[in-house]
């Protein structure tokens, strides 16, 4: 379910509404907050890593959700095929997304953004692989080990 909502985030911000000029209000609002003044170039350079950052996040995020999606019973231990395939399927949603966007009034398709947010889905998957390789401390059960069963002396 998450992932089918986040989907749904993805194709809702790629609107009319979300465009640049929504992202330039913001940063401008943020900078006015923190009583910020910069040069309309300097603007220009902060406004297009804003929205690269927007794109890394929105893909980051669904490449995870995607990950514990597309798990079995053992969702959290490490899986490079399921992380890759998680990889490749929020590429090619980021595709249909870029391709919905040529029909949206103001907003065009950027194969550009494609990279940006698969670039995106795969420091999502870095995120996965760190959380499940963090190291276990004496004392504690890994998770890993009761939900893949590792434990010999387990029944």
């Amino acid at each position: 379910m998450p992932v089918i909502i986040w989907a749904a985030v993805i194709f809702f911000m790629s609107t009319r509404t979300f465009g640049s000029s929504f992202s330039n209000r913001m940063l401008a609002d943020i900078l006015r907050f923190f009583h910020v003044e910069v040069s309309h170039h300097t603007f220009y350079l902060l406004a297009t890593g804003f929205r690269k950052l927007g794109h890394f996040t929105e893909y980051g995020i669904f490449a995870i959700f995607l990950y514990y999606a597309l798990g079995d019973e053992n969702r959290i231990a490490w899986n490079p095929r399921r992380a890759l395939a998680c990889i490749l399927l929020a590429g090619l949603y980021s595709l249909t997304d870029e391709f919905h966007q040529r029909f949206v009034p103001n907003r065009g398709p950027s194969i550009v953004d494609c990279g940006f947010e698969t670039i995106g889905a795969t420091l999502g998957i870095l995120v996965v692989y760190l959380v499940s390789k963090k190291p276990v401390k004496p004392g504690e059960e890994s998770l890993q080990g009761k939900a893949g069963g590792d434990d010999p002396t387990s029944s």
